[in-house]
C-alpha cells in the first residue's frame, strides 16, 4: 500500500472515531443494559457494532445512487445531520437517557431492540458517522486503495466501539452516578458544537450558490 492510502487511512480513522465517539456512547449503554447480564450485555455491544458497521459500509458503497436517485445533495445532508446531532447533543446536555425495558417485553426482544435502535442507530452509526463516511468515499475520488482503505478504518473504529463497550461496565462504575452525568453533559456541549459545525458548512455552499 501507498504511502497516499495510508495518509488517508489514517485521516478516516481520526475522523471517525472523532464522529462516533465510543467513549461518549458509554453512559448510554450502561444505563440501557443495566438491568441485563453479563452475556446479554456483550451482545447487545456486539449487535449494536455490526449494525452500525453494516449501516456506514452501506452508506460508504451506495451513496452515490441513493444521492442521484433522490436528487439529494451532500450540502443537504450536513445541515440535516447538524440538526439531528444538535437535539441529540440537546437531550445528552440535559442528562436524559433514553429507552427502558417495558415489563410486557421479553429480555431477547428488548436486546435484538435497543441493539438496532438506538445504540447501532443513531448512537454509534449516527448523521455525523454516515455524513463522515459519505464525505471521505467522495474524497477517495474512485480510487480503490483509497476506498479500501476507508473499509479499514471504519471496521477498526467499530471494533474499538465494541472494545470500549464491553468494558463499559467497569469504567462507568468507576466514574460513578455523577460521574456518568457529567461526562453524558460534557459529550452534549460537544455534539452540539459539532453540529452547528455541521450545519453552517452545509449552509455556507447553498447561500453561496444562490447569492451567485
Amino acid at each position: 500500500m501507498t504511502a497516499l492510502p495510508l495518509q488517508f487511512g489514517a485521516l478516516c480513522f481520526v475522523s471517525l472515531f472523532t464522529m462516533i465517539d465510543p467513549i461518549g456512547a458509554l453512559p448510554i449503554y450502561v444505563s440501557m443494559t443495566s438491568a441485563l447480564s453479563h452475556h446479554e450485555s456483550r451482545l447487545v455491544a456486539l449487535r449494536a457494532t455490526f449494525t452500525a458497521w453494516l449501516v456506514l459500509i452501506g452508506f460508504a458503497r451506495t451513496w452515490r445512487f441513493v444521492f442521484e436517485f433522490f436528487g439529494v445533495s451532500v450540502n443537504s445532508l450536513r445541515i440535516v445531520a447538524g440538526v439531528i446531532f444538535f437535539i441529540m447533543g440537546y437531550e445528552m446536555l440535559q442528562a436524559r437517557l433514553t429507552r427502558t425495558k417495558s415489563d410486557e417485553e421479553s429480555i431477547s426482544e428488548y436486546v435484538e431492540d435497543i441493539a438496532i435502535t438506538p445504540l447501532g442507530i443513531p448512537l454509534i452509526a449516527g448523521p455525523g458517522a454516515i455524513t463522515s463516511v459519505i464525505l471521505l468515499m467522495n474524497e477517495a475520488n474512485g480510487a480503490l486503495e483509497n476506498q479500501a482503505a476507508l473499509l479499514v478504518a471504519v471496521t477498526a473504529v467499530l471494533f474499538l466501539a465494541f472494545l470500549f463497550l464491553i468494558g463499559a461496565r467497569q469504567v462507568m462504575h468507576a466514574l460513578g452516578s455523577s460521574g456518568n452525568k457529567i461526562l453524558l453533559r460534557l459529550m452534549g456541549l460537544i455534539v452540539m458544537a459539532i453540529a452547528v459545525e455541521f450545519f453552517f458548512n452545509g449552509l455556507r455552499p447553498i447561500v453561496q450558490s444562490m447569492v451567485r
